[in-house]
């Protein structure tokens, strides 16, 4: 990871703190999709439309309400084989499904279903919590402590006392993901298509400045 903490001139001390917060998945996110091809597209349109109805049933069947499922419209393409020349195959029609559920349990049990029901297409299962906004304050406030004992520890090695705060920036804390996954593997939770919760993990950065106040000898 790379994070610029680079100063044009010298003005007290810069540190970068970081905190995760591992937590319970609460929330699973299917992502699934009907694609039908068939030469007329007129025909195309109407299998892959009785298919999303027949979803939207299976869904609701598991008790999920309608604002949990969000459905792409129905997208209408001409499909093509190429080998030594471009050979039409028929006319592709493609819906997508996100289907966030709230009970973990019926995860399985929701899969099978929505694939019998026409899905078939599974782009994977994201795991997420409720809560992120607190967990990911929860972080900040740690990833601050952190800066602070690092800056701390700066100040007394060299000699001198730490002084106010006088500059902060937030870093995306995406980027911070991306360099948990690099340097330990994959996050917990962050599996697309593996059943298993695991954990979920939320995480903060932040870099600090501080002033220096230097002890003056009488």
């Amino acid at each position: 990871m790379r994070i610029d903490q680079s100063i044009e001139a010298p003005w007290g001390i810069s540190v970068f703190g970081a905190a995760s917060i591992d937590a319970a998945p609460d929330v699973a996110r299917l992502r699934v999709a009907i694609k039908e091809t068939r030469q007329q597209a007129g025909e195309a349109f109407e299998v892959t439309r009785r298919c999303v109805n027949q979803v939207r049933e299976v869904v609701r069947g598991h008790g999920v309400p309608d604002r949990h499922v969000s459905t792409s419209r129905l997208n209408l393409e001409s499909s093509y084989v190429y080998g030594g020349e471009r050979k039409f195959v028929g006319y592709e029609c493609t819906a997508s499904f996100v289907i966030e559920l709230r009970t973990l349990d019926a995860l399985e049990a929701v899969l099978v279903d929505v694939v019998e029901a026409g899905a078939n297409e599974v782009g994977g299962v994201e795991f997420d919590v409720r809560a992120k906004k607190e967990l990911r304050a929860e972080a900040r406030r740690g990833a601050v402590a952190a800066a602070r004992e690092k800056a701390a520890l700066y100040a007394e090695a060299a000699g001198v006392r730490l002084g106010r705060v006088v500059h902060i920036k937030d870093v995306d804390s995406e980027q911070l993901r991306n360099s948990y996954r690099s340097h330990g593997g994959s996050a917990a939770g962050d599996g697309e298509g593996d059943l298993t919760p695991g954990r979920v993990t939320v995480t903060a950065g932040v870099v600090i400045g501080f002033s220096i106040i230097e002890d003056v000898e009488s």
